[in-house]
């Protein structure tokens, strides 16, 4: 009688199953949401630009040391995370990367700048007067420096040509990026349940950043 296979064979096969059936199909949708949902946060943003009726959001955070720049560091944050997010989601596009291979370089040059110099660095500026206190500032300082790490070993390895390296180096940037739209669908789920406010914002937070990072290296 043959040996029935190991547990590792059979995993190895249901894993291998899945990424060729389930996968290919999640992952046109699950960047179709990301998408949308970008779309809807940018959309819900504008409200930061009027300087005549500042959203609640806004209000609760005031009197701060230095108003203007914290105001300065939300808009500048909103404008780039509208670029971010869709440009990176456009990189893992293989229909740009296998026929619009210069655009995708481009693109990359692009995102990589804004990811940089402009994304990491406000969005680190809020943390420090993030809802939540400490445990928050500490999470969205966290997901910021996956960001920026991800993103530099993202262009090494591109001009490394050491491209399955360069593409997990991009999925920890897409993962973490999405955080704003996740974060924002538990926050509203919570809301539905009437969740604590509190502990549902450090969860909200907390429980994508470190699920992205698993699920990129899983």
């Amino acid at each position: 009688m043959a040996a029935s296979p190991s547990r590792h064979a059979y995993a190895h096969r249901l894993v291998a199953t899945l990424r060729r059936t389930v996968l290919p199909s999640l992952r046109p949708i699950t960047f179709l949401l990301l998408a949308l949902g970008s779309a809807v946060i940018t959309f819900g943003s504008l409200a930061y630009f009027d300087d005549e009726e500042w959203p609640a959001f806004v209000i609760e955070k005031l009197p701060l040391p230095r108003e203007e720049l914290w105001i300065l560091a939300l808009q500048v944050h909103v404008v780039v995370a509208a670029i971010a997010l869709p440009g990176c989601l456009l990189l893992m596009s293989r229909f740009v990367l296998r026929r619009l291979p210069h655009l995708h370089r481009w693109l990359g040059r692009v995102v990589g700048v804004v990811v940089l110099g402009a994304l990491v660095p406000s969005g680190s500026y809020l943390a420090l007067y993030a809802k939540g206190g400490l445990p928050s500032t500490v999470g969205f300082l966290l997901s910021g420096a996956i960001v920026a790490v991800a993103m530099v070993q993202g262009v090494r390895t591109a001009r490394a040509r050491a491209f399955l390296q360069h593409r997990r180096a991009v999925l920890h940037v897409v993962a973490q990026l999405s955080v704003a739209v996740t974060s924002r669908a538990m926050l509203f789920a919570f809301d539905a349940v009437a969740a604590d406010p509190e502990i549902a914002y450090l969860i909200s937070l907390w429980l994508p950043v470190i699920g992205s990072v698993v699920v990129v290296e899983a």
